[in-house]
């Protein structure tokens, strides 16, 4: 006797053997109960997930007689009469499945509606099943419209498909839509443990939900694969052989790399990978079970109270890891996983890739070196010997003066011009030819020293304005000949370009305001050589930069932020850590509320006086003067950026 695939032999008969489609089932059923039926139904799903079985169950329903011979239309088939068996064989004339993707002609749409015009010949409807309907072409869609809407009392339809956006709206509307949704794995799980109860197989727990987790929502595809595990495993189906078959990643090997994750071990990391190589694990199924696993710890970690699976034998370690990596990196670690696959394909060798794809998340890592210990330590020193607070850079609002030599080329604005002059605006206010060679070239700055002190800061009491200097040179067009010019008496000197100068938020005038208090001093110092030591990283340094230091005391160092955002705990304890460390820090408090004072409205107040005064030169610049007065030229707004 010829074996039967367990996809064949175990498919649904009726509506209750059906599972995972419980949405589908229970409006069927009820529409038989109530004889409410419509004349045309559509199927929609992936593969494997029933469609075409609820069309024979359907098509049993309405066409059973009971084993007496005298039934009706019913939500519960017999199976023991003609019609019944019939259909389960295939043998029943009264339901025709045709197959859309090798007939989807209009000539074979064409001679199916031919015999619509027939009453049954056995059963009590005529049942039409099409199946993959989405491959009919549109003169084939156009043929059975008319039929579809208005068929014969005695004729109802079935389609059913995998794309229904495949399928034209005049068809979607003229039908009764069913979604049936991919199965979960534990349903999957739960079936297969029936079915090979019945077959009398051995398994394994862990067997069986690699074989659910492979199917992906597909029952015929899980008893498929089923099937070919007991023959793998000579009629066992146990983790080894089924892992080897479908050739899934050991998770021991997931966990280890998880464990490298945590301690921010990179050799353990690039051994493990390693390991993956020679054993010819993919490198794209590695990343798919460490998303899946990492996702499962957010969720432990989000739902602390949450209960584990007794039967997963992972769910001690999962709990250990959810404990031991801060949730901001498991975020991060899932969302690299899961770009990760994408890069796959782009690097050299899949190896090489998941290597890279591994070590980023540790590029976000400060670990504490030695080095580092050191310079936290002789910055904690040098704060202590400190006898006055560093007073922050002033805002200054006074016109500054410096030589036109002195203004940096990053700086110079970008002119607009409003339109080309006659031949006397080509002519320069110094004569070409009057100049000796030495001063035709515009003499050549210095190179910028590097100095914490902005440029302007720099400037000598005495240097001013309109001194004269070498003007740039203007190529003249070829039919005028340059001219001497009294030069252009340059424009007054002005603080800062007026109409352009955006004004100042009310946090950072706030802030500037008070900004010469000791205990902000002192904050931003420690905050600065923490960033500097790299003791601090990604939102531990967001939340210093943000926090204005309200008091000390023996409790600790009291914070304000300003979002409460910044206050996760997490955050909150390595920065403890890091100012416990390198200044003896005994505790850290924070709390949500305004803040003037902080190392981030000190940067920003620090950027616009560095803006304004890089405006101002520009504005003053004798050049640039003397291009506004004779060409009536503009400085584009924005155009200006300070060193």
């Amino acid at each position: 006797m010829s074996y039967l695939v367990l996809a064949r032999k175990y498919r649904p008969r009726n509506f209750s053997e059906m599972v995972g489609q419980e949405h589908v089932v229970q409006a069927l059923t009820n529409a038989l109960t109530q004889q409410r039926l419509h004349h045309a139904y559509m199927f929609t799903g992936t593969r494997g997930v029933g469609k075409t079985t609820v069309s024979r169950i359907l098509a049993k329903s309405l066409n059973c007689t009971g084993a007496d011979g005298q039934g009706t239309i019913t939500a519960t088939p017999c199976g023991v009469c003609p019609a019944c068996t019939e259909i389960d064989s295939g043998r029943f004339p009264d339901y025709i499945e045709l197959d859309a993707a090798s007939n989807r002609g209009v000539d074979e749409v064409q001679s199916l509606l031919e015999q619509a015009v027939y009453k049954p010949v056995q059963g009590r409807f005529k049942v039409f099943m099409i199946d993959e309907v989405h491959m009919l072409t549109n003169t084939a869609f156009n043929a059975m419209l008319k039929t579809l809407e208005e068929p014969p009392e005695y004729l109802k339809f079935v389609l059913a498909t995998t794309d229904p956006q495949k399928v034209p709206v005049t068809v979607l509307s003229r039908c009764l839509q069913f979604n049936l949704r991919p199965m979960a794995a534990q349903t999957v799980l739960e079936h297969l443990q029936t079915v090979l109860a019945q077959e009398s197989v051995a398994f394994e727990q862990q067997a069986l939900r690699l074989l659910a987790q492979g199917a992906r929502g597909s029952m015929r595809d899980a008893l498929s694969l089923t099937d070919q595990a007991i023959a793998f495993g000579s009629g066992q189906l146990q983790e080894a052989t089924v892992r080897q078959m479908l050739g899934a990643v050991d998770r021991s090997h997931v966990f280890a790399l998880l464990h490298a994750l945590a301690a921010g071990n990179g050799r353990q990391l690039v051994e493990t990978v390693d390991v993956l190589r020679i054993h010819g694990i993919s490198a794209a199924g590695t990343l798919q079970e460490l998303a899946a696993l990492l996702q499962r710890m957010a969720v432990l970690q989000a739902v602390p109270g949450m209960e584990l699976d007794p039967s997963d034998p992972d769910a001690p370690a999962l709990q250990a890891l959810a404990t031991a990596m801060p949730a901001d990196e498991i975020q991060l670690c899932y969302s690299i996983a899961l770009h990760g696959q994408q890069e796959l394909g782009l690097a050299p060798d899949e190896y090489a890739g998941l290597t890279m794809v591994l070590l980023r998340p540790l590029a976000f890592k400060a670990p504490q070196t030695d080095t580092a210990t050191a310079a936290l330590s002789a910055a904690a020193t040098a704060l202590a010997e400190k006898k006055t607070a560093v007073k922050p850079v002033a805002v200054q609002s006074a016109p500054v003066a410096v030589a036109p030599s002195a203004v940096p080329p990053t700086a110079l604005p970008a002119l607009q011009v409003p339109e080309a002059k006659p031949a006397s605006a080509w002519e320069s206010p110094h004569s070409v030819a009057d100049q000796p060679p030495e001063a035709a070239a515009p003499p050549q700055a210095p190179p910028p020293q590097a100095s914490s002190v902005p440029p302007w800061d720099d400037i000598p009491p005495d240097a001013h304005y309109g001194s004269p200097g070498p003007e740039p040179e203007c190529a003249p067009p070829p039919s005028v000949a340059p001219a001497v010019v009294p030069p252009v008496k340059p424009a007054p000197p002005v603080s800062a370009p007026a109409a352009d100068a955006a004004p100042l938020p009310q946090a950072t005038v706030a802030a500037t305001a008070g900004m010469d208090s000791t205990l902000g001093d002192f904050w931003a110092d420690c905050v600065q050589q923490l960033i500097q030591a790299e003791a601090i990283s990604a939102l531990v340094r967001e939340l210093a930069l943000q926090a204005q230091l309200l008091a000390q005391d023996a409790q600790g160092w009291h914070l304000q932020v300003p979002r409460s955002s910044l206050t996760q705990e997490q955050t909150v304890q390595r920065l403890a850590a890091a100012l416990a460390q390198a200044f003896a820090c005994p505790g850290v408090q924070v709390q949500v509320g305004p803040v003037q004072d902080s190392p981030a409205l000190r940067h920003q107040a620090q950027a616009q006086a560095r803006q304004r005064g890089a405006e101002a030169i520009v504005a003053n610049d004798a050049q640039v003067q003397a291009l506004i007065a004779q060409y009536g030229a503009t400085i584009v707004p924005g155009s200006i950026r300070p060193l």
